[in-house]
């Protein structure tokens, strides 16, 4: 009886042999031997299963960083480099696939189907530790902006995904430099700052009247 990961390995080896998604459920079924209404008991297309497969790599990464004892110590922005280098290290044992995946999706500034379940469990994900940054005082509660945090850790994501889909460097050290640098810059817009104290200064002086006052000051 076929089941969630066997449809899933012997969809990955189909698409790596042949360099493309099978022509129908029928002839993958055939293939792996078994009757089509059992892979439609697990999966409704094939871009399922790689939308399965992706979400997967997502929940892995999370139970494994969770699971250490100093998870619960770490800092938000901690929290994410640990995500990143996880999910990395991770991938690097479906890299053959992983390509064909991200290569063959349309360009366009919209997230492809395959991603949109691995998508959710980020951000929730994002969600999570930017809160506990923002109630800790570790990241700045901008009013209209604090919201917007998770969708630039997403594209900070994207942006990590398609540069390690092209590095060629030794064990991949390339990319784990970008995951530091890229991270790090992330969490430091997100970090309160000069232009804060200036905002507040501002929001002050005009709340008491001394806004006008200032403004004119040298007349």
């Amino acid at each position: 009886m076929a089941t969630t990961e066997s449809i899933q390995k012997a969809y990955i080896d189909y698409v790596l042999t042949g360099g493309e998604q099978p022509k129908s459920v029928y002839i993958f079924a055939k293939k792996n031997k078994m009757p089509e209404e059992e892979f439609y008991k697990h999966f409704g297309s094939f871009d399922a299963i790689e939308q399965n497969i992706w979400a997967d790599q997502a929940r892995k990464t999370l139970a494994e960083i969770k699971g250490q004892e100093v998870w619960g110590q770490y800092s938000s922005r901690e929290k994410a480099l640990s995500f990143f280098y996880a999910f990395f290290e991770l991938l690097k044992s479906s890299r053959s696939f992983a390509v064909y995946s991200i290569k063959k999706q349309p360009k366009g500034f919209t997230t492809p189907t395959i991603f949109a379940e691995l998508k959710n469990i980020f951000e929730c994900f994002a969600d999570e530790i930017l809160k506990e940054g923002i109630e800790s005082t570790e990241l700045s509660d901008r009013k209209f902006f604090a919201k917007r945090y998770k969708d630039a850790l997403w594209v900070q994501f994207g942006f990590v995904l398609h540069f390690w889909i092209n590095d060629n460097s030794a064990g991949f050290e390339k990319t784990d430099e970008a995951i530091e640098k890229g991270v790090n810059v992330t969490f430091d817009l997100f970090q309160r700052s000069p232009i804060d104290n200036l905002f507040e200064y501002g929001k002050f002086l005009a709340q008491h009247g001394g806004l006008k006052e200032t403004m004119g000051f040298g007349n």
